[in-house]
């Protein structure tokens, strides 16, 4: 079955995965091999949240990562992309979770709050000229773009700075208001430039607005909310709610947003299925209670520095589950999507696109690697996730004879019978040398994906801790083995 003919028995036209390029871009070459599978999968769409890594020029420039696309690598994705009918929506922040701009020097002066670097301050010209240029950049590259998403989520401290305290001391002004004045701005600006373009945002700083003021402020007529959601417990009834209380304020088109990945905790390492599953499903039962024919699409966001209890994502978390890891998740939720549900005709047609003799959905001891691209990743990070901390940990702390007889205690002053080098140095240098050989093939296949400071930064979170544990204890074992001068005696 083609994806047009999958479309049309699926409530979202449109069905995007979200590629969060703030932390562990893929190089293009690894997007040349997953873009033909997202479209296999039923994907029709990307959103390109490209942050960092898009070739700012000029005064922007410093904006740009160290291993920063170049334009014609942005030319290539979105070459990749055509060819895979994947139609792509560039994402570019404006108003909440600027760090990647606000946080240098040269440009903190624009931050709402001068501490915190998440929020654009909203009174200053120079703001709109900034998200305007930046904007122009992002969209000369992307020409015939239909949509831009603009951002907009989770504006934290609006209304703290001194601009906006003495704001909001007039008359009639309020916290919402300044929102809606500064996305109304960053739309009109769009639509003036680009009228075949239309804006989409966020939806969380919209949910509370009562309708009266949505309705007032001239928003409905300018942008299409994505409402986000990626929780396994969906209040269904008031997600629908929520879509007609939309509709009644002017806006025509609505989107949803489910997540695939990286949306269950900051130093995650192997994806859930199970939740995003039921994230997904759930989208499905708000999309058949919503108003008719105004859901657009839904985005399956894929986000690679995980967000806090009340935030999305932030510039400065650690790496949460890399692309390749969360693939599986990505093919459950998207066939789940296409066809209503995960029974086993589907499950069977999931196994087949990833390789996967039997997919596991509820922990992550699946049978077989994979033979999808990526798919050593998985399995190597799987292995690593499992059992890597485990097993130095059961050596260390549950080990008789490094408990009973090489304690932290004796490690400090480099105690030890002989005979007890004898049981624990062989068995830590065997452990060290497996998990050594199994890392250097994890580093291997990384590097064919991921830039180098992806590789270094996973490799520090996730295995070099357990390591250094090892490389520890050896080193302590060493030194309390070696021959010591005997203390000079007293005459």
């Amino acid at each position: 079955m083609k994806n047009s003919e999958m479309s049309r028995s699926s409530p979202f036209k449109m069905r995007l995965v979200h590629l969060d390029l703030k932390g562990a871009p893929p190089k293009v070459s690894y997007l040349s091999e997953v873009f033909p599978l997202f479209h296999a999968l039923g994907a029709n769409g990307l959103l390109l949240e490209y942050e960092d890594m898009f070739p700012y020029e000029g005064h922007l420039r410093l904006l740009r990562a160290k291993h920063a696309y170049s334009p014609p690598e942005i030319k290539e994705i979105l070459h990749l992309a055509t060819l895979n009918e994947l139609e792509v929506i560039p994402l570019v922040q404006t108003f909440g979770h600027m760090e990647f701009v606000l946080k240098h020097e040269a440009l903190a002066h624009l931050r709402e709050v001068a501490l915190f670097p998440n929020t654009l301050n909203p009174h200053e010209a120079e703001s709109l000229a900034l998200v305007g240029a930046m904007i122009s950049q992002v969209m000369e590259l992307h020409p015939g773009a239909r949509w831009l998403h603009v951002g907009c989520d989770e504006v934290y401290y609006l209304g703290e700075g001194e601009a906006s305290r003495r704001w909001l001391q007039q008359e009639h002004n309020t916290k919402a208001r300044l929102c809606l004045s500064h996305i109304k701005a960053v739309a009109c600006h769009v639509l003036a430039r680009h009228p075949a373009t239309r804006p989409l945002v966020w939806d969380d700083m919209l949910r509370a607005i009562p309708e009266d003021q949505l309705s007032a402020s001239g928003v409905p007529q300018l942008v299409e909310p994505v409402l986000w959601d990626y929780g396994a417990d969906l209040d269904i009834h008031g997600k629908a709610l929520l879509m007609e209380k939309y509709r009644k304020c002017g806006f025509l088109r609505l989107w949803a947003a489910s997540a695939f990945k990286g949306a269950t905790g900051a130093s995650q390492a192997l994806t859930p299925i199970e939740h995003h599953l039921r994230n997904n499903m759930q989208w499905l039962q708000v999309a058949a209670r919503g108003p008719a024919d105004m859901l657009q699409g839904i985005v399956l966001t894929g986000w690679q520095r995980d967000f806090a209890p009340f935030e999305k994502y932030d510039h400065f978390s650690v790496l949460c589950e890399l692309l390749p890891v969360g693939i599986p998740s990505l093919a459950v939720c998207l066939q789940s999507l296409l066809h209503g549900g995960f029974a086993e005709d589907v499950k069977a047609k999931v196994e087949n696109f990833l390789g996967i003799s039997n997919l596991e959905i509820t922990d992550f001891t699946s049978e077989g690697a994979g033979s999808f691209p990526g798919s050593d990743i998985l399995a190597l990070v799987t292995h690593v996730g499992l059992h890597l901390r485990s097993s130095v940990d059961t050596l260390l702390e549950r080990d008789r004879y490094v408990t009973g007889w090489f304690s932290p205690y004796h490690r400090r002053r480099k105690l030890i019978h002989p005979v007890m080098v004898q049981h624990i140095q062989p068995q830590a240098l065997s452990l060290l040398a497996r998990w050594s050989t199994l890392v250097q093939e994890l580093e291997a296949a990384l590097h064919r994906v991921f830039y180098p400071d992806t590789v270094e930064e996973w490799l520090e979170e996730n295995v070099q801790p357990s390591l250094r544990r090892l490389q520890g204890l050896l080193q302590d074992l060493r030194e309390a083995a070696s021959p010591r001068p005997l203390a000079a005696q007293d005459p």
